[in-house]
């Protein structure tokens, strides 16, 4: 054994996942998937997000396990979706929609 692997893998982050075994850290989004989404809720209303699994994040919305906010107003529905090279632009982007008022967020999305 090398001196290298005795000391570990550097980018192990040494804590036991669901399974008890330790996991790999997750990987920097790929360019692009930085991913700000509007669902639309089934009471009529529009939540805004962020994400870099678009698909996972609605999946756990839908589940009850997303946002408190969807919790008791799903199943939820993407209306409006943009990609991002940057995390920083992403979140930026979802703090100026939050801003819009109810008729803008509408016209962005098309309803």
């Amino acid at each position: 054994m090398s001196e290298s692997d005795a000391a570990g893998d550097p980018s192990d982050d040494g804590k036991p996942d669901s399974n008890g075994t330790k996991s790999e850290p997750e990987p920097e989004p790929i360019d692009g998937r930085h991913v700000v989404y509007v669902l639309e809720c089934t009471d009529g209303s529009l939540y805004t997000g962020y994400t870099t699994d678009l698909e996972r994040r609605v999946a756990e919305h839908n589940a009850g396990e997303g946002a408190k906010y969807t919790r008791g107003r799903t199943p939820v529905e993407v209306r409006y979706h943009e990609r991002y090279e940057t995390r920083s632009a992403a979140m930026s982007r979802e703090y100026e929609i939050k801003q819009l008022t109810r008729a803008q967020k509408e016209r962005l999305v098309g309803l």
